[in-house]
């Protein structure tokens, strides 16, 4: 459908896009990864007619629909969110008219024999041809389906538009832009303002979509469960791979590796043959042979290595002072917004070291809650951080409120106190602010440049508590995943409220859900979690409505039952953790004891190279006796990790 053919974009003096050439098939569904600022959104602008290429081209059919969803955009709406989304249905709706209109014409008129009534019974049946084709039927129930998929509720399809936020007014976007059913979908970052729940809607609309799909996005999970392709932009050129993300990503290491392999195998011909040819050189007897091999070299085809950038931040949070056992309690927490009532009487408890995701629609409350733990709002209940309880803060809008006025280095300079000003360029380096970049005023740095500046200033102090409000948004793969391994293995508590399920996953030990003003508790990780929601969700419809428990009495001992049981989960999840990382640490030392005995052992099969042949056979001795003794403990550690798990399982009975 679209062809992509040498095309090439000289941006500031180095090449953006060097020739590349691809093509984008009807059904593709395409993965377009890179690190910020490589070239992803240019190339969706280019193929929208908003850029022009420096060289090459492009061609599709003229005919061809394409629908573009940019990563910001001016909004110019100003009627019902359901009059926005029937916009993108303009033929509909204007055939609708017309059809009523003939209808009402020909109902009103006798003349059955004339001419001109024929001709309107010819033309209603055209128009009632070309509305079945559209889809005009069910046109009214497409538009529902799609706001409701994308977290609108029934009641929010008369509010006019200017009444939401600019995440809320994308979503309508994007529901203009699925509904107009075009040829090929361009989205640039679609995830980025759905929580998890319209993500997973979205993933099961794109799953069975007519028209391709070309995706920039840095959900991992997202690109995996849609795309089939990927295509990558590194340093002016493309890879593409016939495979999702996660598949990509070895096939792309795969490669490299033997990429690698031939280039060395060829390096040790090339040198052998060049020695040849200079030992040889000036022998009469051997002219004949050394021309051949001059030939052999000038005729090669040199192996050549992908060149992949691999710059990477190097994230680690200072160790986090310490703190009482529980990080903050909160009693009865209710928060009304004029008549919006938002969080009701909501009580929770987050202890030292525990990692909490906060997840769920949006507008249920999770970034209130964050903001009230952090006394930013007014609110009704009681708040108590625990004992030398210290708050590092990343906000949403985080990187938009830099100021524009200032440089890297100042944004930083002005924050920073004490020693860690002298380490301002090492720690800006390592977030990929090097050389040159420093002096770059804040107003010209990209999203994820931005990003990156924001969590460089949660590092100038120690904290013990993280509060992290979609940290991911702007961030590529590589990075997240940097700053996820980061929080891993920060000592201190950890809340983020963030929509990315790959982000979330093997990092939160807790999963606070919010629902209708309040939060479900659950332990297990986040996928098994929106496995379960899912289950409940279909449960639901083969259940009959159930009466509700009147006794008071009941009630009561309800709630302390389920306190109770809260509780000793909670404790049992800390032990658990507690037992995973003893043995994690035990398998780190048995595999490191178990290499040094091998190095041994290699030594041992060959004496002659030894030097004291005793002093190895009592090292050899030492290790295997300490690999038992750590593989004692082991033992002992996965039968305390099974008598816990059996515990959980019982509490959950």
């Amino acid at each position: 459908m679209i062809s992509i053919n040498k095309l090439s974009i000289d941006f500031a003096g180095f090449w953006l896009f060097d020739e590349i050439t691809f093509l984008i098939n009807n059904k593709d569904r395409i993965g377009l990864v890179g690190k910020n600022g490589a070239g992803k959104t240019t190339l969706l602008r280019i193929l929208i007619g908003e850029q022009a290429p420096t060289s090459g081209d492009f061609s599709m059919p003229k005919d061809l629909k394409i629908g573009y969803l940019p990563q910001t955009m001016i909004y110019s709406d100003s009627q019902t969110v359901r009059k926005e989304a029937e916009s993108s249905l303009k033929e509909i709706v204007d055939l609708e008219k017309e059809i009523e209109r003939i209808t009402n014409e020909i109902t009103s008129r006798t003349d059955y024999e004339s001419e001109d009534y024929l001709n309107n019974l010819n033309l209603l049946n055209e128009k009632n041809e070309r509305y079945s084709i559209l889809g005009g039927q069910n046109y009214y129930s497409k538009i529902e389906t799609t706001l409701k998929g994308l977290g609108f509720k029934q009641e929010d399809f008369e509010r006019q538009t200017n009444e939401f936020s600019g995440g809320w007014r994308m979503r309508v976007e994007l529901a203009k832009i699925l509904l107009r059913n075009p040829d090929v979908l361009l989205l640039d970052e679609p995830t980025n303002h759905l929580d998890i729940e319209s993500i997973q809607w979205l993933e099961d609309y794109l799953k069975v979509y007519d028209g391709a799909v070309v995706l920039i996005s840095h959900d991992k999970a997202f690109l995996d469960n849609i795309t089939t392709r990927t295509v990558e932009i590194s340093l002016g050129k493309i890879f593409d791979y016939n495979a999702p993300y996660s598949e990509y990503l070895v096939l792309r290491r795969e490669r490299y590796e033997q990429q690698l392999a031939a280039h060395r195998n060829q390096q040790k011909k090339i040198e052998d043959t060049e020695a040849f040819i200079e030992r040889f050189r000036y022998k009469a007897t051997k002219a004949v042979q050394v021309q051949s091999r001059i030939k052999q070299l000038e005729k090669l085809d040199r192996v050549e290595i992908d060149e992949y950038d691999n710059s990477a931040l190097k994230i680690k949070f200072p160790p986090a002072p310490h703190s009482g056992i529980v990080t903050v309690r909160g009693t009865d927490v209710s928060k009304f917004y004029d008549e919006l009532h938002v969080l009701d009487k909501v009580n929770f408890e987050i202890k030292r070291g525990e990692k909490v995701a906060f997840v769920g629609k949006n507008g249920e409350g999770k970034t209130t809650l964050a903001k009230i733990i952090l006394n930013e709002i007014e609110h009704s209940g009681l708040i108590e951080l625990g004992h030398q309880v210290k708050i590092g803060y990343f906000a949403q809008d985080q990187a938009m409120r830099l100021d524009n006025n200032l440089t890297v280095f100042e944004t930083v300079d002005n924050v920073a106190v004490g020693d860690i000003r002298t380490k301002i360029r090492d720690i800006l380096g390592a977030f990929l602010f090097g050389g040159e970049a420093i002096d770059k005023k804040v107003s010209v740095l990209s999203g994820g440049e931005r990003t990156r500046l924001a969590l460089v200033l949660l590092l100038l102090e120690p904290v013990n508590f993280l509060i992290l409000d979609e940290p991911t948004n702007h961030l590529d793969i590589r990075s997240k995943d940097i700053l996820k391994q980061a929080l891993a293995e920060f000592e201190g508590t950890v809340l983020l409220v963030s929509h990315d399920r790959d982000f979330l996953d093997g990092l939160v030990d807790v999963v606070y859900e919010f629902n209708n003003k309040n939060i479900n508790v659950h332990f297990d990780g986040i996928y098994s979690f929106l496995e379960k929601k899912r289950l409940e969700n279909l449960d639901e419809l083969n259940i009959i409505e159930q009466k509700s428990k009147t006794n008071s009495e009941s009630a009561v001992e309800e709630k302390s039952n389920s306190k109770i049981l809260f509780e000793q989960q909670k404790e049992l999840n800390r032990e658990l953790r507690k037992v995973n990382n003893q043995i994690s640490k035990f398998e780190k030392t048995i595999e490191d004891l178990e290499m040094k005995a091998e190095e041994i052992n290699i030594l041992l099969q060959n004496p002659e190279k030894a030097e004291d042949l005793d002093e190895l056979f009592k090292n050899f001795e030492s290790i295997n006796k300490e690999i038992e003794t750590v593989m004692e403990k082991w033992e002992t550690m996965h039968l305390k990790q099974e008598k816990i798990e059996n515990e959980m399982k019982e509490l959950e009975k």
